[in-house]
Parts: C-alpha cells; structure tokens; sequence
C-alpha cells in the first residue's frame, strides 16, 4: 500500500445493512474509496443514499458492517480523538458557555492549557469576544462555528463534516464556506464534507463523491481541478457542473443550474 493511503483513509468493499419490519435492507454496497490526507473530499447524493451512514461509519460511531474502513493503516472500529465531527445541528449544550462547549470534549488538559485552547480556537471560527455567550444568545451561523471549534479542539487529522451548513441562510452559507477553507488551509486537515449542493460540492472540494440512490453506491468520483479561490460563475466551474448535474438529472430534457 502507498505512502499517501497509509497515511490517509482507505475503505474497501464497504456493505451496509439495516434491519427494517424485520427485514435487512441494505444502506450501502460495495463501497470503496481512498482518501489521501489532506485532502477535502465532498459527498453529495439524494437524501437516504447512505451519506450520513457513511460518515457514522468514517467516525468510528458505527462499526456493524461488513468490509475494511482503515486510517493510518488501523482499522476503524470505534470513536477516537483523530476524527472531529461537525453535524448539521450545532449540538451545542445550552447550559454551558461558548468557552465550556469548546473545552468540553478536552480530557487531561490544565485549565491554562483548556484556555489557551479555546482561545486559539475561537480566534480561528471569528468568535473572539463571544467566550461567555450561551447558546441562546448565538446566530445559527455561530452556533455553527462554536460546534466547528469544538470539533477541531483536541486537534484532529481529520474533520467530518455532515450537512453542517444545510440549516443556514444562503449568505451565511458562503461566509461558512469561506471560514471552512480557511479552517483547512490553516490546520492542513483532511476534511470529508457531506451536502446536497451541488455547487457547494465544486466550490469546497479537490474532490466530489457522488452517490446513488439506495443501496448507496459510489457513481462517480470527479476531481476538482480548478484552482482556488473559485468563482462560481466562471466557464470552469459551470462546465464541472454539468457532468455532475447530469447524474441526478440525465433524463430531464432541460436542467436548470442553481447558483447561490
């Protein structure tokens, strides 16, 4: 196996099943990829094709599944502190502040090091200043960036990413967008980014997964390869858009293309 799979997550022959009315109905099928570190990886596919299920499994949160899911060259069976995860709720506890929310998942730490901590990362989600406030008294865009803060606390390689922007308004999307590509930039993270946008999908990703309907099967794997910053109207992004469009959409006559 390579240098850059070792040191990066690699899936094989991934089968998932549930068991429904007594039935077992599978939820993904032979599912295989390699992510190299570093790398931002974008899943996108129709709502119960497995994405999140996919996620749970990355994160250690479900290990009932048939085939091998393995980073830096160990299989993943259970949670661990290398694999942050962001949902699309918050999540956040409303009877703690800001500081105790991102401090709350830190174990064998000082309270001078929990500070320095939750400092740093607040400076690095734009929420310096915000320390005391509780969860009540945040937008949904901060509370977003509160639960992105608490996940990348104890310093993971990897962040999971499920639908964390689905909740927000359109201008407090992109803003999320952006802060998400600094966050990586700066902390040279492997991101696995899950959404329904497509246009999301290109603008983040060196990547796009895209995913069938039930039983979830990877399609298509399309790398991204325009530089960054993108800009969404431009003629290499638009023609990254249609081939992508066209696997949700091949048999429409017409596709209408959605920018934010």
């Amino acid at each position: 196996m390579s240098e850059s799979i070792q040191t990066g997550i690699s899936i094989k022959n991934l089968n998932k099943k549930f068991i429904i009315d007594k039935e077992e109905v599978s939820i993904l099928e032979n599912i295989n990829l390699d992510i190299k570190q570093g790398e931002f990886i974008s899943i996108i596919g129709s709502s119960g094709c497995g994405k999140s299920t996919l996620l749970r499994i990355i994160a250690g949160l479900d290990n009932d599944y048939e085939g091998t899911v393995v980073m830096d060259g160990e299989s993943i069976l259970k949670p661990s502190l290398k694999r942050g995860v962001a949902f699309q709720e918050h999540r956040l506890f409303p009877w703690l502040t800001v500081s105790d929310n991102i401090s709350f998942g830190l174990r064998n730490k000082s309270s001078e090091e929990k500070q320095d901590i939750v400092k740093q990362h607040l400076e690095l989600v734009g929420l310096k200043g915000f320390e005391n406030a509780y969860p009540s008294q945040l937008s949904g865009g901060m509370s977003q960036r509160v639960s992105i803060a608490r996940a990348l606390a104890n310093d993971p390689e990897v962040l999971l990413m499920d639908e964390p922007f689905g909740a927000l308004d359109a201008l407090t999307r992109i803003q999320m967008q952006e802060e998400c590509l600094k966050i990586w930039k700066t902390k040279k993270l492997t991101i696995i980014f899950i959404t329904h946008d497509i246009d999301e999908a290109i603008y983040l990703g060196d990547k796009v997964v895209i995913m069938s309907q039930r039983p979830g099967k990877i399609k298509k794997v399309i790398p991204i390869e325009i530089g960054r910053p993108r800009e969404r109207n431009s003629y290499d992004f638009s023609e990254i858009r249609k081939p992508i469009y066209k696997e949700f959409f091949s048999d429409k006559k017409e596709t209408f293309y959605y920018t934010i």
